[in-house]
């Protein structure tokens, strides 16, 4: 039952652009009326027609922990009686840093923003600032956020809405933005042989995961760093989703490959709304106010954000098996679908990231992800959802498992997995 989300969806419609705050949320590519959450605790969340669903969004990938962790929300609670903002320095913001820094020893400098979107668009800025040189080059179908500069063939809802490039940007914005193919070593080459003097960096998400999952294939994260620094240009890691998350260093300690220049958000704040970026001390040294490369922010940086992400940060540092545990739950999952679905399906999987793409054909770049079958995806999605699993409500998202997803979550998930293709 759905009949108070589709009120409040009707409701949200008329002073809410298409009645949601970010694209994806509306369920347009899967035909459905969005679930308004009311409450989420651990593995589940509750919409507000009382539905318990296990949830696999999990904030788009944040909530690593689950949702509602006790130990982030006891010093969250407890960080909000001293105030919620100060626009001023704190204690807290060194700590974070301090964190990071430990954690990503790339990121030996950081800044802390507002959000991802932010993270990159100052990151790319500071390339900028760094080499005196303009052009960018992105991989198509990779999702960097929606600064103007890089809505170029993008991921995530542009994909699922079929529109790679945004209304509202002028030509003038994108045209230092260079597009290359994902996994395909000579576009990038092409593009570095036709601007040599000119690419101040390439950005990239290490494992791309906002046109479903798609891995790096052996050798191309290096490849990336080998000719990045062949024409001195940086490497720019977008780890917002994968930071934290494929293993405590990120997806730079995963694959062993050291960037230049490093973006975070979701998982860094703990649930709260917080990015950052950075990288080695020289480069960042170019960040007013000790360098020419201007950005500020007057929540970056806040008590509440740095609180939620220092518990977080200090949780994952803890445990010393987390990642396995994470791996293992997500190896079981993408191994009931292989084996349920016997073919015409392609499960894309690295840690705790997965993606079920309805083809026969391996998914490795943007053209093969969007061949894959929708409306399949679109019958499996809702089949899933009428059966209390709560999925990406879309084919181009990754799905998310957390440290609180029991055995019990992962078994039932199996089974309606199972039941699901059968039914078909």
């Amino acid at each position: 039952m759905d009949t108070r989300s589709k009120v409040l969806f009707e409701e949200a419609k008329r002073h809410i652009p298409g009645g949601v705050n970010s694209p994806v949320r509306a369920f347009g590519s899967v035909g459905r009326t969005p679930r308004f959450i009311a409450s989420a605790k651990g593995s589940r969340i509750t919409d507000v027609d009382g539905n318990e669903m296990i949830d696999y969004v999990c904030s788009w990938g944040a909530g690593i922990l689950g949702h509602a962790h006790p130990r982030v929300i006891k010093v969250v609670q407890q960080a909000c009686e001293n105030g919620l903002t100060y626009g001023a320095p704190t204690e807290k913001e060194v700590i974070l840093a301090e964190l990071i820094a430990e954690l990503v020893p790339s990121m030996e400098v950081s800044r802390l923003v507002s959000s991802g979107t932010e993270a990159v668009m100052s990151a790319i800025r500071t390339a900028r600032g760094y080499t005196g040189r303009d052009k960018i080059v992105k991989f198509k179908g990779c999702y960097h956020g929606h600064s103007d500069g890089l809505l170029v063939k993008a991921g995530s809802a542009a994909l699922t809405t079929s529109v790679p490039d945004s209304a509202g940007v002028p030509e003038d914005y994108t045209k230092h933005t260079l597009v290359a193919l994902y996994n395909d070593r000579e576009s990038v080459e092409k593009l570095f042989q036709a601007n040599p003097k000119e690419i101040a960096a390439v950005i990239v998400e290490p494992v791309a995961a906002n046109m479903g999952v798609v891995l790096p294939e052996a050798g191309f994260l290096e490849f990336l760093r080998e000719i990045t620094k062949q024409y001195g240009a940086l490497l720019i890691f977008d780890e917002v989703i994968t930071g934290f998350r494929l293993a405590l260093g990120g997806a730079q300690e995963y694959y062993g490959i050291v960037p230049d220049l490093t973006t975070l958000g979701k998982i860094v704040g703990g649930g709260m709304p917080i990015g950052a970026y950075g990288g080695k001390r020289e480069i960042m040294q170019m960040v007013s106010p000790v360098g020419s490369v201007y950005q500020a922010g007057t929540l970056s940086g806040n008590p509440i954000a740095t609180t939620a992400g220092i518990e977080t940060l200090q949780i994952l540092k803890e445990d010393k098996t987390i990642y396995k545990r994470l791996e293992k739950k997500t190896e079981i999952l993408a191994t009931a679908v292989r084996e349920a679905a016997k073919k015409s399906i392609i499960v894309n999987q690295v840690g705790s990231l997965m993606s079920v793409f309805f083809t026969e054909q391996p998914v490795r770049d943007y053209e093969s992800a969007v061949s894959s079958n929708t409306k399949c995806y679109t019958e499996y999605f809702g089949y899933l959802l009428e059966h209390g699993i709560y999925t990406a409500p879309s084919q181009f998202e990754a799905m998310f498992i957390s440290d609180a997803h029991t055995q019990e979550d992962i078994d039932k998930t199996c089974e309606v997995i199972k039941a699901y293709f059968m039914h078909i």
